[in-house]
């Protein structure tokens, strides 16, 4: 969603395969049988948290389920590195979300206003870069600031403008050090809710995963920097303030690949037609909360998810 700065080049060399060179199958699935996915190879990739695990399985899965023969990768560290993984035909897809295509990929410094549009205008965009956007699914892994329930109605905050209108003091917050720098990060935020924070006394930097507890317990901070689709957020019982300003881009998930690979198997859009519309982000904080909270495998969160749904 974000989460996505360059990572080590070094495990793209270890972690890819060869789109026409790949073999095997994901387990749950019969791969590589009659279908119309029949003859369909190589790996679809994820970036390096649970959600992408999570829907790199399930695609696997589906497309094995339909006559393919393809695995999911899981290996690599960074969005850039698995974007040039696709471009570079070692994955045959993987997802992505509409603002870091947009912003980090194409090289835009401003979103583009209401979901439906700003998926349209990337979809253009990744267009002329030989890459297809298949339709999105309905769940949207912005960014997002959440604060303890209680503490959110000890303060009497709902939006990011009750926030800049609280006291000085009561202004501070935790962030990752990637989102602080970001044009769809920190900066632009401050700049444009007029936080009256200060970046050496009201900021707290903080690794990720560690932003959900450090926001539950309100020692560092009261307001913390999350996503959207994190299972932690109900889990930690918080609350996830409205960007009444509109600021963040949507994050909204689809899956991406060549548009050369989708010329040679169109039905590979009519397969992912059966997944992408169930994918809300209710679903997806579920499915996620599995993983990082209740500490499940995400290949069997994927598979039983999928078998659930009569997908598999």
């Amino acid at each position: 969603m974000k989460k996505q700065l360059i990572g080590t080049m070094a495990a793209l060399a270890a972690g890819a395969l060869v789109l026409t060179g790949c073999a095997g199958g994901t387990t749950g699935a019969p791969a590589g049988g009659d279908g119309e996915l029949s003859g369909l190879t190589g790996e679809v990739g994820a970036k390096d948290f649970a959600e992408q695990y999570i829907l790199a399985y399930m695609t696997a899965e589906l497309l094995n389920a339909h006559g393919a023969d393809v695995e999911a990768n899981i290996k690599l560290v960074g969005s850039a590195n698995v974007r040039q993984a696709l471009e570079n035909d070692d994955f045959l897809g993987y997802w992505e979300y509409t603002g870091t295509s947009w912003i980090t990929y194409n090289g835009n410094t401003s979103p583009v206003v209401g979901v439906p549009e700003q998926f349209a205008a990337v979809k253009e965009a990744d267009a002329e870069n030989g890459i297809a956007w298949l339709d999105g699914a309905p769940f949207n892994n912005t960014y997002a600031f959440a604060i303890r329930s209680s503490e959110a109605k000890a303060l009497g905050v709902k939006t990011l403008s009750d926030v800049a209108a609280l006291p000085k003091e009561d202004q501070t917050f935790c962030i990752e050090s990637e989102f602080s720098t970001r044009d769809d990060g920190w900066p632009g935020l401050k700049s444009t809710y007029g936080f009256a924070a200060d970046d050496s006394d009201g900021v707290t930097m903080l690794d990720t995963g560690i932003i959900y507890t450090a926001t539950q317990k309100g020692d560092d901070c009261n307001f913390g920097e999350v996503f959207q689709t994190d299972g932690r957020i109900s889990a930690l019982d918080l609350v996830v303030l409205e960007d009444d300003l509109n600021f963040f881009p949507a994050y909204q998930g689809a899956f991406t690949l060549k548009q050369e690979t989708l010329d040679e198997f169109p039905a590979i859009a009519d397969v992912m037609e059966k997944l992408s519309p169930l994918l809300t982000t209710e679903v997806m904080q579920s499915l996620n909360q599995q993983v990082d909270v209740d500490g499940e495998d995400p290949e069997d969160v994927a598979i039983a998810w999928l078998e659930d749904q009569g997908l598999i």
